[in-house]
């Protein structure tokens, strides 16, 4: 017998390949023990890099909002990616959802703001964000000529 946990939590590869050995030594029970458990498994995953990439987007925008006069390139490259794989985690994975991202606000916010201060290497103002900040703000870069305004999307 197995210990699908344990298993599931350290290799999806070799959880499935123990799966097999049980269908194949015909212990559908125990098989379907092995898939329940690396299911949830690959859903704790894609939960944690969902949440991983809110706290990113959320630092970001932190740091935008905290430090107008450092504002780069790359802090927008870095909102809009992050926007971007969290519609990418979505579309994959429909059950992460925006409700599920809403369960995930405050921690995933108190997480950015301690990030964002330690890099910024001072206190915040930012008590909070807001959806629409979060999701639907267009955030420019006015050090060009032209600004370039990155259009964000998010259903």
């Amino acid at each position: 017998m197995n210990n699908w946990p344990q298993l599931s939590s350290a290799s999806p590869y070799q959880t499935a390949v123990a799966i097999k050995t049980e269908l194949i030594g015909g212990n559908s029970r125990e098989a379907m023990n092995g898939l329940r458990e690396l299911i949830e498994a690959l859903a704790r995953s894609e939960k944690r890099a969902l949440k991983s990439q809110l706290v990113r987007l959320m630092l970001h925008i932190i740091k935008w909002k905290s430090q107008p006069e450092r504002r780069s390139r790359s802090w927008l490259a870095s909102i809009e990616d992050a926007r971007e794989e969290i519609a990418d985690i979505q579309e994959e994975t429909p059950s992460l959802d925006d409700d599920v991202i809403r369960g995930l606000w405050d921690k995933a916010f108190a997480m950015a703001k301690r990030n964002a201060q330690a890099e910024m290497h001072k206190r915040t103002h930012i008590t909070a964000l807001s959806w629409p900040e979060v999701f639907e703000e267009e955030y420019e870069d006015s050090s060009e000529a032209s600004p370039r305004t990155i259009p964000l999307k998010h259903d």
